[in-house]
This record gives C-alpha cells, sequence and structure tokens, in this order.
C-alpha cells in the first residue's frame, strides 16, 4: 500500500509533466503512460507501458491584434500599446483634450474629496490616539488574559501607523493639484 506522501509526488510529477507538455510547441508530442505502480505519467517520449499520444488540438490560442497597414510600433514602447495608439482615428496625439474650465471644476471637486477624507482621517487618528494613551490603554473587562490586551494595544499601534500613512498620502495627492 502506498503511502500519502508517494501518491502525492506522482500526483505533483504528472501535473507538471502536463504543464511541460502543454507549454511545449504545438509540433512536440505529449505521450500518457502507465508507471509500474499504474499511475499515469504524462511525457514527451513513449517510455513505460500502455502509451498513447494525447491530440492538443482541442487547445485554442488567442492571436495578437495586427497594426493597421503601414503603421510602425512607436519607439520605446510595448507592441500591444503601440497597436492601441496606432489603431485610434487620428493616431497616438489625437486624444480626446478638456478644456482649461472643465478641468479646472474637477481639480476643485477632486480637492474637496481628499480633503473630505483627510479630516475624517485626522478625527480617527485622534480618537486611535484617545484610546491608545501612549502605548498605556486602558484594560477591558474582557481582557483578563494579558496577552489579549496586549494584542490589542498592538492592534491600536498599528491602526495609528497606518493612519497617519493614509494621512501622509492624502497630503501628497492634495500637493499635486493645481490651483
Amino acid at each position: 500500500m502506498r503511502s500519502l506522501r508517494t501518491v502525492t509526488l506522482v500526483r505533483a510529477a504528472s501535473l507538471a509533466a502536463v504543464a511541460i507538455g502543454l507549454a511545449a510547441p504545438a509540433a512536440a508530442e505529449v505521450y500518457r503512460c502507465e508507471s509500474e505502480s499504474g499511475v499515469p505519467v504524462y511525457q514527451g517520449t513513449p517510455n513505460g507501458r500502455n502509451c498513447r499520444a494525447i491530440d492538443l488540438a482541442p487547445l485554442t490560442t488567442i492571436p495578437a491584434p495586427k497594426l493597421p497597414a503601414g503603421a510602425r510600433p512607436a519607439a520605446g514602447t510595448a507592441p500591444a500599446q503601440a497597436g492601441a495608439a496606432a489603431a485610434r482615428p487620428g493616431g497616438a496625439n489625437a486624444f480626446p483634450k478638456v478644456d482649461a474650465n472643465t478641468q479646472r471644476e474637477r481639480d476643485l471637486e477632486r480637492r474637496r474629496i481628499l480633503e473630505d477624507e483627510l479630516r475624517k482621517e485626522e478625527t480617527r487618528l485622534a480618537e486611535l490616539k484617545a484610546v491608545y494613551k501612549d502605548g498605556e490603554p486602558d484594560r477591558l473587562g474582557d481582557e483578563r488574559n494579558y496577552q489579549k490586551y496586549l494584542d490589542r494595544v498592538q492592534r491600536l499601534k498599528d491602526d495609528i501607523g497606518r493612519s497617519e500613512g493614509n494621512i501622509a498620502s492624502i497630503r501628497r495627492e492634495l500637493d499635486t493639484i493645481r490651483d
């Protein structure tokens, strides 16, 4: 009787062989054979008993998009990016523009949202610091186990660090908005 580990190793080897076989070029053949113990083995050569070739024809691939006639990829861009830019009517420079007033309105709305988020995060940070009490928060009634208390203190400390990081990120984002 085989052990569970042996069965697991054989299955892992079989799956690896299938993956290798599927990743091989279409011209290569993959064979399904049986090992001495009767376990199916997938390999590139018919070594073993009861070997038979596997038909890989049902596997499908999706071709890459083709560039329009006469279009060339832009220097320094990946072929997919260049194809998408060239496929747009008018080329890469025909991206729609937004007038200055519309952009100003969008920037003001963005600033308002970020300032609102900043206020919420600063309020949350103040609440966390009030509970944290410089690393010595009050013990709760259900914290008879000291480790439970220490875990809550660590969570509070982590939350404070995360909140301070959020505030710094929002401030950096606010600094990028043009006035």
